[in-house]
């Protein structure tokens, strides 16, 4: 097949940007502190850790940045940061990264929660709150507590979610990639 994109993972990664900016967008609790958006409760990165799992890091990158883009111009809430973009993709990045790094050969749950923990964890408990105290003064206290309530929550859940998958349409993590070959 070469290096060309298939036709069905082009779409597929289509699919994961439209269900990102959904559930980020239009399915999520927004708690505003300040005027600002410091607090979001929902499940708009799972698509972007599944697209890391799956498709690899460059891809769970893209859909994670294309999302972030057109969720903002779609529904905005404030001006738009490229720094809340690049989290959006280093969700992607580095669950994908993670798994690799954990071996694709046997996916296993355990694998997947610490891919998917690694990746929030750095993203949403850290770069985050930074981002929002250095941008908009928001004291870290506020915004990091729940983020850890949520991150405990969305964390197994995903990891679950992610393996139910790929066991239904009975795959293995390391056989999908962009290019027609497992990664």
């Amino acid at each position: 097949m070469g290096k060309y994109l298939v036709t069905n993972k082009i779409v597929a990664l289509g699919l994961m940007v439209a269900l990102n900016v959904v559930l980020v967008r239009f399915a999520s609790v927004r708690i505003s502190i300040g005027g600002v958006e410091g607090i979001r409760i929902g499940l708009g990165n799972f698509p972007v850790i599944l697209t890391g799992f799956l498709f690899g890091s460059i891809a769970g990158g893209m859909v994670g940045a294309i999302g972030d883009i057109l969720g903002f111009f779609l529904n905005p809430m404030g001006v738009y940061m490229p720094h809340f973009t690049l989290c959006a993709a280093l969700t992607g990045v580095i669950s994908g990264l993670v798994l690799s790094c954990l071996g694709r050969e046997k996916v296993t749950f355990a694998k997947l929660l610490v891919a998917s923990g690694v990746s929030l964890f750095v993203t949403s408990i850290i770069l985050v709150p930074i981002f929002l105290k250095s941008l908009f003064y928001i004291p870290m206290w506020t915004t990091v507590p729940p983020r850890v309530v949520s991150f405990c929550l969305t964390v197994p859940f995903y990891a679950l979610i992610s393996e139910k998958i790929g066991k239904s349409v009975n795959i293995s993590f390391g056989d999908i990639s962009l290019y027609g070959k497992p990664n």
